[in-house]
C-alpha cells in the first residue's frame, strides 16, 4: 500500500474546474460511446476472466463503467471529483473518491481503465502514478488509457500535458507494463489522442 501524498495545487485547480462543469459535461457525453473506445472496452473484456474486477479512473458520468458492467465485468468507479459522485449516484451507481495521484488504488484488479486522466497528470509525476497503476494490477493484468497527442505542457485551470507516443510507451514500460495494443484517434472535436492497452508481466 502506498502512502497518501498531498493533492498538488495544479491537480486542485483541475478537479475545481471539473466540479463546476460536471453536469454539462454528463449532457455532452451523451447515452453512446465512441466507438474505438467501445471497441477497447470489448477487448478488455476479453482480456478480463468472467466476473473480473476493473478499477475505473476518473469515471465521471459513468458510461464506460456502464459498458463493462453491461458485459459481466465487476467495475470500481472511482473519481475525484465529487460532483461526479453525485451524479453517478443519482443513478444509483457508487462511486469511490479517489485522486490517482495523491491516493492509494487498492487492488489486485484484474484491469484498470483510465481515459482522459493521465492528461492532467504532470509530466514530472507521470511515472509514480503509473506505477501505482501497475502495482494494483494482478501479475497479467492489464491497463487501458487514453493520453493527448502532441508536445508540452499547459497551466490553467484544466492543466494539460501532451505526449508523443515513444515517449508514452517508454514511460509504461519503465512502469513495468508491456504495450500490447496502441492507437492515435482524432475525435469530434478534431483533438488527437493516444490510446494504449499494456499488461503487467
Amino acid at each position: 500500500m502506498t502512502t497518501p501524498m498531498e493533492v498538488p495545487e495544479y491537480s486542485r485547480r483541475t478537479i475545481a474546474a471539473y466540479e463546476g462543469f460536471a453536469a454539462h459535461y454528463d449532457t455532452l457525453s451523451g447515452p453512446e460511446l465512441e466507438p474505438n473506445i467501445e471497441s477497447a472496452l470489448r477487448r478488455i473484456a476479453k482480456l478480463v476472466q468472467p466476473g473480473g474486477l476493473v478499477l475505473e479512473i476518473g469515471s465521471g458520468p459513468g458510461r464506460e463503467a456502464d459498458f463493462l458492467e453491461q458485459l459481466g465485468i465487476h467495475v470500481r468507479r472511482t473519481d475525484a471529483t465529487q460532483a461526479f459522485v453525485d451524479i453517478q449516484a443519482g443513478r444509483g451507481r457508487t462511486v469511490h473518491l479517489v485522486n490517482v495521484i495523491s491516493d492509494d488504488l487498492g487492488g489486485p484488479y484484474d484491469a484498470v481503465v483510465a481515459l482522459c486522466v493521465l492528461i492532467h497528470v504532470r509530466r514530472s509525476q507521470t511515472d509514480l502514478v503509473l506505477r501505482k497503476v501497475a502495482a494494483s494490477l494482478s501479475p497479467g493484468g492489464v491497463f487501458y488509457m487514453s493520453v493527448r497527442d502532441g508536445s508540452g505542457e499547459e497551466e490553467g485551470d484544466y492543466h494539460m500535458v501532451y505526449w508523443q507516443h515513444e515517449e508514452f510507451a517508454a514511460r509504461l514500460i519503465r512502469a513495468g507494463l508491456s504495450v500490447e495494443w496502441h492507437e492515435r484517434h482524432v475525435d469530434c472535436d478534431d483533438d488527437a489522442w493516444l490510446s494504449y492497452i499494456a499488461r503487467k508481466a
